[in-house]
């Protein structure tokens, strides 16, 4: 008890004469900044709100259209007709975003892909929506069971493209959620994101993600939208040093707020925080002793890696501790769970993972249970861990600048 008690006076003691890391907050209705390896929100501001996700919805499209090619249910040379339906809803006459496609024309998978993604064209979305499902609507249905699936609680949708409905929104952390699992999901398409221009029919789009075209910014995606009830928004993410970040930013007033606030917060996010690789899957964290069993001790593995994300100023309070009730009663099973990796620092709420047993330890046979008890007769109890179970971790305070 006395040491788990100096321990946590170090923990304070830190935390109190540490500055304090710099806080945001940029000019969006609604926006997220989250760690794409361990996912941790860094700051946030009504990210589980309902908002009109305009053409970052198109991310959801996108996903479906990666899936349907990754099951052979399409292919990249595969040539789709231009419905009338999606010329006159994403055509040239809407008046919204378009790849300028024309009816009944035939245009390969491929080239709706950059359509999509890079001119943001409604029209290549619903041709795509209609090969896929039949209908818009229908594909709205998948969509929807996507949704649920990928655990993306704020999001409903109606159609393929993101137009303006009030039964089409999603969340700025959905955006997010979704984003990462594109990246983890369809890597082979990804890089799709951070081409800059895309020409088709002698007419050439810029990509209108302003992080791309921002010096040293790491940024290789990932898509825009803009409606008049949504304002301006980016869905975007970018990598420095091996690191990488997913931010989405909505309702923002102009295009000029969307272009230095996405930065901005991108900026900030490399800035104050960092990423810390604590144990690879599989790493012995300790060794508990066992009790009645035919080996005096069993290593504690962690069954996944364990990264966290935290402020730079955090690091000098970082604690990390193993936690069980030792001695451990054989029979053990490997993979049983044992214990826990407790981990501390200040700004970080804290975060337990479970410890397993790393092999399986049987029970002494009705001799060595004999000599077990006789020793606990005459020399007591066998020692248990630091306080009872609850020893630190050793790792260093240090972390790399990434």
């Amino acid at each position: 008890m006395t040491r788990f008690f100096c321990t946590l006076l170090i923990i304070l003691f830190a935390a109190v004469s540490q500055p304090a890391h710099a806080v945001i907050d940029i000019k969006a209705r609604q926006y997220i900044l989250m760690d794409f390896q361990t996912g941790t929100v860094l700051e946030a501001k009504n990210a589980e709100a309902r908002m009109p996700p305009s053409s970052m919805s198109k991310l959801m499209t996108a996903y479906l259209v990666f899936e349907a090619l990754k099951w052979g249910k399409l292919s990249l040379d595969e040539q789709l007709t231009v419905s009338r339906n999606a010329w006159q809803l994403g055509g040239a006459a809407s008046g919204g975003s378009t790849m300028f496609l024309a009816p009944n024309s035939q245009v390969r998978v491929e080239d709706l892909i950059r359509g999509m993604i890079i001119q943001s064209g409604n029209d290549a979305c619903i041709v795509l929506a209609e090969a896929l499902a039949g209908s818009e609507q229908a594909f709205a249905d998948l969509a929807n069971a996507k949704a649920k699936e990928l655990g993306l609680t704020n999001s409903h949708f109606v159609n393929a493209t993101g137009l303006p409905d009030d039964q089409h929104y999603m969340s700025a952390h959905d955006l997010a959620t979704l984003a990462k699992r594109i990246i983890i999901d369809h890597p082979e398409y990804f890089s799709i994101y951070s081409e800059t221009s895309f020409t088709y029919n002698n007419i050439t789009q810029g990509n209108r993600n302003p992080l791309l075209y921002r010096a040293g910014s790491g940024a290789d995606g990932m898509k825009t939208g803009h409606t008049s009830t949504g304002g301006y928004g980016l869905t975007g993410t970018a990598i420095r040093n091996g690191r990488r970040l997913i931010m989405v930013a909505n309702g923002m007033d102009s295009i000029k707020d969307r272009d230095e606030e996405s930065g901005k917060l991108v900026d900030w996010g490399f800035r104050e925080f960092v990423n810390r690789s604590l144990f690879t899957a599989g790493e012995t964290v300790t060794t508990a002793e066992v009790w009645l069993g035919d080996a005096p001790s069993v290593p504690l593995e962690i069954p996944k890696e364990l990264a966290i994300a935290l402020p730079r100023t955090a690091l000098q309070s970082l604690e990390v501790k193993a936690v069980y009730d030792g001695p451990i009663p054989a029979p053990i099973a490997k993979g049983a769970i044992l214990g826990r990796v407790i981990v501390t620092a200040k700004d970080l709420p804290p975060v337990e993972v479970p410890l397993q047993a790393a092999v399986a330890v049987g029970r002494l046979g009705f001799i060595g249970r004999l000599k077990a008890a006789a020793s606990y007769i005459f020399l007591g109890p066998p020692a248990t861990g630091t306080d009872g179970g609850a020893g630190t971790v050793k790792r260093p305070a240090t972390a790399p600048a990434n």
